[in-house]
């Protein structure tokens, strides 16, 4: 892959205008602006990212987070830029000096496809279809469906999201860059060669736009692994392809914002104690800046526990950012070649990086099975079951009267009412990941009579 192929301001449905000029706003900040003041991302605030939503205690949600990644990505995006441009000063009249925006704007969009109640609600789609009573509906769809929705994927459907053209609106759907939307997809490949952990990066419907954005930027195609594909249909259709250089940026900023944010919130909510806590923190540094850190904070004056954690937690996410940085560099050539595997977190030095698996085995054993967190996850299966259930079952028996009542309630744009049943089911699963965790809850009290709005 080449720098100059894989940076391009063309536009998704909008190709033959992508040379326009109406501001002195570059494409890519075009693309950061467009995302910032659309809905979806909007709704992003009531949607859970580990903890309940904040009640009185202000943790993270989806929003807050993706401002937080959107942030470390701009600094990772930058570094990057800096240093190939220091190897490479020719490329300075390139588009590469805007690495850190495009960056900057695929972490915005990561999680917009995450459904209500995060990964538990991606669990209660699957599970709809792999074991729940969607389990019949498979001889009726063809087999790539059958694989895209038995295997829901937060990443595929943002991509879904932002490059489906939806009923009434226009060719292109978000009309992002290429390189934008190219920089989101984690998963290059069909939901027909998913792994065992189910990821992919678009579904059958977003497959020849995706094709014709590698083909375009020079993203090579892989060979298909037939003993990882899933089905057993002879002409199944499977594509894979190597990872946009970049998404290994958008990757390491998310990587370092959900496990060191993870850590402070659960110190505000008491979950882990602040000596607990700073160990974590403090385990990134060698005993010299340790010290320093100590010194630092008792120079300041700093008493307050919280104000501690979030200085210790400022200086980790300096030094994470630092260590991807130069393991991007250190493997740019591999990362171009597409045979670069893993993340670039996996790959820091080994001080940063046995700190940071410290850090996981912490939160997966006293955050993520911490009570409040699996409470959600309960009621939130339970919720997106029970949506799932009532939509679907609608959209594959639009002739009764309940159904009918139920589909009146789906967004225009959301084709619930087409011939295809394939298509009522996606747009059943549009309108429901598309919901906030608050409204979602809502529908499932008013669809099982537990709020009227006349009572």
């Amino acid at each position: 892959m080449e720098w100059t192929q894989l940076l391009t301001n063309k536009r998704l449905g909008q190709e033959h205008r992508h040379s326009e000029r109406h501001d002195d706003r570059t494409e890519f900040k075009r693309d950061y602006d467009r995302l910032i003041f659309s809905a979806p991302f909007r709704r992003l605030q009531n949607k859970t990212q580990v903890f309940p939503l904040p009640g009185s205690i202000f943790v993270h949600n989806r929003l807050t987070h993706s401002l937080e990644v959107a942030s470390v990505g701009m600094s990772l995006g930058n570094d990057v830029a800096r240093q190939i441009l220091a190897r490479n000063p020719e490329f300075i009249e390139t588009m590469l000096p805007e690495i850190g925006t495009i960056v900057s704007t695929a972490c915005l969009a990561h999680d917009m496809g995450n459904p209500p109640f995060g990964h538990s609600g991606e669990k209660a789609i699957q599970s709809f279809f792999t074991e729940g009573k969607g389990m019949h509906l498979q001889e009726k769809v063809s087999p790539e469906t059958w694989a895209d929705i038995t295997h829901f994927e937060g990443n595929a459907n943002a991509f879904r999201l932002l490059a489906h053209r939806y009923k009434g609106r226009r060719e292109g759907g978000f009309v992002m860059t290429y390189t934008t939307l190219s920089s989101i997809v984690k998963y290059p490949i069909s939901s027909t060669c998913a792994d065992k952990k189910g990821k992919f990066g678009f579904f059958r419907e977003e497959l020849p736009i995706y094709r014709k954005i590698a083909s375009e930027l020079g993203i090579p195609q892989l060979p298909i692994d037939s003993n990882s594909a899933n089905g057993t249909h002879e002409n199944i259709e499977r594509l894979a392809y190597a990872r946009h250089p970049l998404v290994y940026l958008v990757e390491a900023a998310d990587d370092i914002c959900y496990e060191i944010m993870d850590i402070e919130d659960a110190h505000k909510l008491k979950i882990l104690s602040f000596e607990e806590t700073s160990e974590l923190l403090l385990g990134f540094f060698d005993d010299e800046t340790q010290n320093l850190i100590r010194q630092r904070i008792t120079d300041e004056g700093i008493t307050d526990d919280n104000e501690k954690v979030t200085y210790m937690r400022a200086r980790v996410i300096g030094v994470l950012e630092k260590c991807c940085v130069e393991t991007f560099m250190a493997n740019e050539t591999k990362i171009m070649e597409g045979t670069f595997n893993g993340s670039l977190i996996d790959e820091i030095a080994e001080k940063q990086r046995l700190a940071y698996k410290k850090c996981t085995e912490t939160s997966r054993r006293k955050i993520y099975n911490s009570k409040p967190v699996l409470d959600v996850e309960l009621s939130g299966f339970k919720i997106m079951d029970t949506l799932m259930e009532t939509f679907i079952e609608a959209a594959n028996y639009p002739e009764r009267f309940y159904s009918r009542q139920l589909i009146g309630r789906v967004g225009s744009q959301y084709d619930i009412n087409s011939p295809d049943l394939e298509t009522r089911i996606m747009a059943v699963i549009d309108y429901i990941s598309g919901m906030t965790d608050v409204y979602a809850l809502e529908i499932y009290q008013k669809i099982n009579g537990i709020s009227l709005p006349i009572v």
